[in-house]
């Protein structure tokens, strides 16, 4: 703050810089939300609707129902080796006590045993044959099994053939919502953005430049942070063609106000002193002169010199001495420091 404003107004200038402030989180906070709920006026399309409509249901189903009969399958043949796996057994089982039986019959001899030993032979033909058909039942199952499971890795060549194409126009389809929700945000900031441009060129000195610079961090924030960062890159190129565009806008704004301030400082110098007093703001003088430069063209100057009552580079005379105790003080005074009386200066408040 300059040293020229009093202290009620250093005060109020910093209650008002907070009320910019406070009043410009509150339009971020309203913009935010607008901007973000611009994807449901678009909202993406799931992936299920770029896979061709009859060909993608019938894989789909083709895939479940060889889902359900592979786990049928595997059910049925964990319970045909169980059978199989008893089968064996009683089969082992009978063929070792036939082979005992079979030993001692040799042994003995017994004509009258032959009969049994026919019976024994039947009953073992018999468990043999369990064992062939469980064993039959469990290779049914594991074929089963099999072609359940080339009929889902059927159906997955087929999804993944449709897949291909749907992904892909899927991808088109989202940069294209991207750039519609892009292009609806542009034409919501886009408009702040000039309007807070015209603000900051006309009223952002005006009676109610809280407000206007409120608007303007406002319009700031909502185009570098709620739409740059959504600006659709196409492998880069947009980006770094707005950011040249953006650049060379706002360094031919800058350049052309550097080259009109020059020229407005160079027609100032060349006015008599009184003319060049009467276009300074008071408090502005004062600033200057507290940061060690010119006045009149802000050039830096030696204010601790007691021979320096001029500037060296424009002329304006920067100490003068009072009219009436001639003591030496600033020529941007209203009053003489020393004896209080009024100074003969024309310079606007």
């Amino acid at each position: 703050m300059s040293k020229g404003l009093r202290l009620t107004e250093k005060w109020m200038q910093r209650g008002l810089w907070l009320v910019a402030f406070v009043f410009a989180g509150f339009l971020i906070g309203l913009g935010g939300k607008i901007v973000d709920n611009m994807w449901r006026v678009a909202p993406p399309a799931p992936f299920e609707s770029f896979i061709d409509p009859v060909r993608g249901p019938a894989s789909r189903e083709a895939a479940r129902q060889a889902d359900a009969k592979r786990v049928a399958a595997a059910e049925l043949q964990q319970q045909a080796e169980q059978k199989h796996e008893v089968a064996r057994s009683n089969s082992n089982a009978a063929q070792q006590t036939f082979e005992n039986w079979l030993s001692t019959r040799r042994a003995t001899a017994r004509p009258d045993q032959d009969t049994e030993l026919i019976e024994r032979t039947r009953e073992l033909d018999k468990l043999k044959a369990a064992e062939r058909a469980a064993l039959a039942e469990v290779q049914a199952q594991q074929q089963a099994l099999l072609d359940a499971s080339q009929a889902r890795d059927r159906a997955e060549a087929e999804w993944r053939r449709l897949e291909t194409p749907a992904r892909m126009a899927m991808e088109r389809a989202r940069t294209e919502q991207e750039l519609r929700v892009f292009l609806y945000r542009l034409a919501i900031t886009l408009p702040l953005l000039l309007a807070a441009g015209w603000l900051f060129a006309k009223k952002r000195h005006g009676a109610y430049w809280p407000f206007v610079w409120g608007f303007i961090f406002f319009a700031l924030f909502a185009f570098f942070v709620d739409l740059v960062p959504y600006l659709p890159s196409y492998g880069g190129y947009v980006r770094y063609i707005v950011g040249i565009v953006v650049t060379g806008v706002v360094g031919r704004y800058a350049i052309v106000s550097l080259q009109r301030y020059l020229e407005r400082q160079k027609a100032a110098e060349a006015l008599p002193d009184v003319q060049r007093r009467e276009t300074l703001r008071y408090d502005t003088a004062i600033a200057r002169l507290d940061k060690g430069v010119c006045p009149g063209c802000e050039r830096a100057i030696d204010l601790k010199d007691a021979k320096t009552d001029f500037c060296p580079h424009c002329g304006i005379g920067v100490y003068d001495r009072c009219g009436h105790c001639v003591t030496r003080k600033s020529a941007f005074a209203r009053f003489c420091f020393s004896c209080g009386t009024p100074a003969n200066v024309s310079m606007s408040d």
